[in-house]
């Protein structure tokens, strides 16, 4: 099982290798476009959404292949973020428009970013990513979060209103928190994304 991780400079790269490769992937550092192809692409990241989408610009055409191909990707934090069509971030700049929708300043009295371990409720059992989960501590790092206009959420937490933690569409995973960062829980949703995966061929 090929898992193509892109490194586009804003991913924290070297613990989603570990942590895919402890749940019996077969992770792949893609530092060039050539190389983004395999059976799952995983696009992390933390930093600002401009700079992320702007990085990744030269992988956009593996990344269409690999959609259009219907296999799975996943995106950890500013990587479920580039998903949306906008972010407010760098006034309204433009993400890659997988799923229709925004990301905007999370609305909280609370410190932004908000840094540390915070509860994550599964709002849909049948999204593959939680197949026996419910719920769960999970790491996040971030200020900004997902609006989607269509029905994609599947898990929320709260941090002084709610916040979205996780969508699914089709093939399309993210996760706005880190699962390589979030201990047993998130090994168990990079294990069912591998499942997925398997499921497919």
């Amino acid at each position: 099982m090929r898992v193509a991780i892109i490194d586009y400079g804003l991913g924290n790269v070297r613990s989603v290798y570990n942590a895919v490769r402890y749940v019996g992937g077969e992770p792949v550092v893609a530092e060039n476009p050539n190389d983004a192809w395999g059976d799952a692409l995983i696009i992390p990241g933390v930093g600002a959404f401009r700079d992320g989408v702007m990085n990744l610009s030269r992988f956009l055409p593996a990344i269409e292949r690999h959609l259009n191909l219907k296999r799975p990707i996943l995106g950890i934090c500013l990587g479920l973020q580039m998903f949306f069509e906008r972010s407010e971030e760098n006034s309204k700049a433009k993400g890659l428009g997988i799923i229709k929708g925004e990301v905007v300043r999370i609305k909280t009295l609370y410190k932004l970013p908000h840094i540390g371990w915070n509860l994550v409720k599964v709002e849909n059992k049948e999204c593959p990513l939680f197949r026996g989960l419910e719920e769960g501590f999970a790491y996040f790092v971030h200020s900004y979060h997902a609006v989607p206009k269509e029905p994609v959420t599947v898990a929320t937490t709260e941090y002084g209103c709610k916040v979205t933690a996780a969508v699914w569409k089709g093939n399309v995973f993210g996760t706005q928190f880190h699962p390589e960062r979030s201990g047993e829980f998130g090994l168990k949703i990079l294990e069912n994304f591998l499942k997925f995966c398997y499921s497919l061929k």
